[in-house]
């Protein structure tokens, strides 16, 4: 059987990716962190396990916007790219699903962090929404699959 790879990279091209193996999880990101990061109300992310994550082309610059957490954009022309947490076992990489070449692939299972969003955005797109951080994701019965239609 074949391992499911995404494949991704910056608007400019400089900077590419690879994720192989299980999708982790995948949902849109209303915190403030991301918002600024990106310059838009939420941001869609799927994880991967790190070890299945390499970068393919280029160097892509880092930015510790906690001390928890890194994040990677493209040095030419700016395009967010990941976000990992430092301290969190396993180790993952979260890819923005629009970074992906096949932004279909991956689809959000939940939002999170909802209370940071402007009153002016609105999803209705049938997931659970949660204020904070949500219940354990991994576990959780109730969410859809992060696959998209293949």
């Amino acid at each position: 059987m074949t391992e499911a790879r995404y494949e991704g990279g910056c608007l400019c091209g400089a900077v590419r990716y690879e994720a192989t193996g299980p999708v982790r999880q995948a949902g849109w990101c209303h915190c403030r962190l991301c918002q600024r990061a990106v310059g838009a109300p939420a941001v869609p992310w799927g994880s991967f396990f790190l070890e299945n994550f390499r970068w393919t082309k280029g160097t892509p610059a880092l930015h510790h916007s906690t001390p928890k957490a890194e994040r990677s954009f493209c040095p030419q022309c700016g395009s967010s790219l990941t976000f990992r947490y430092l301290t969190t076992e396993p180790a993952e990489m979260d890819v923005a699903l629009a970074s992906l070449d096949d932004p279909e692939a991956l689809h959000p299972q939940w939002h999170i962090w909802t209370m940071s969003s402007p009153s002016w955005v609105h999803f209705d797109d049938g997931l659970k929404a949660y204020q904070d951080n949500g219940p354990e994701r991994m576990t959780d019965p109730d969410l859809p699959s992060p696959l998209g239609p293949r």
